[in-house]
């Protein structure tokens, strides 16, 4: 293999790469459903029981993965006012105790309830699903299947 074959092959390998990368990262920017409407997420808010900030720089969030603003939870269903970072298949938790790392979700995974998936990387809503008590929580963690990634954790009541 000549030396120009070698250079030929290698810079379409990484231009390759780099695509699988970047539509990793835009997909699911670009089929993410239509936005809430504004008023059906501020009588979300307006019922909300209970409330949870979720904040860049947790252990395990990083520069790719990270949550920040406002969670409202109320009988009916999960609202945040803010941003998550892009990315595929993330799910809500609830978790009986904060944790905010990969690790610590993996080893509380089976005390957590899924709430749902998240398609929203901006103000998104989520019903809340039959039978889920929020009182029997303490923590809301975005997580992404995909990956196995922590994404972000908002701590919205203290644990008894």
């Amino acid at each position: 293999m000549t030396m120009r074959t070698a250079l030929l092959t290698l810079s379409h390998l990484l231009t390759l790469a780099a695509g699988v990368m970047l539509g990793l990262y835009l997909l699911p920017i670009l089929a993410q459903p239509a936005p809430v409407p504004e008023w059906a997420l501020q009588r979300l808010r307006n019922q909300a029981v209970f409330r949870g900030e979720f904040r860049r720089g947790l252990e395990g969030s990083d520069l790719l993965h990270w949550g920040e603003g406002t969670l409202y939870l109320s009988p009916k269903g999960i609202t945040l006012e803010g941003e998550l970072a892009p990315g595929p298949t993330y799910r809500l938790y609830l978790s009986p105790q904060f944790v905010d790392t990969e690790a610590g979700f993996l080893d509380h995974r089976h005390k957590m309830v899924d709430v749902g998936r998240v398609a929203r990387f901006r103000n998104f809503m989520l019903t809340l699903p039959e039978g889920i008590r929020l009182e029997e929580y303490t923590t809301a963690i975005i997580w992404c299947e995909s990956f196995g990634q922590f994404i972000s954790a908002a701590r919205y009541r203290k644990g008894a």
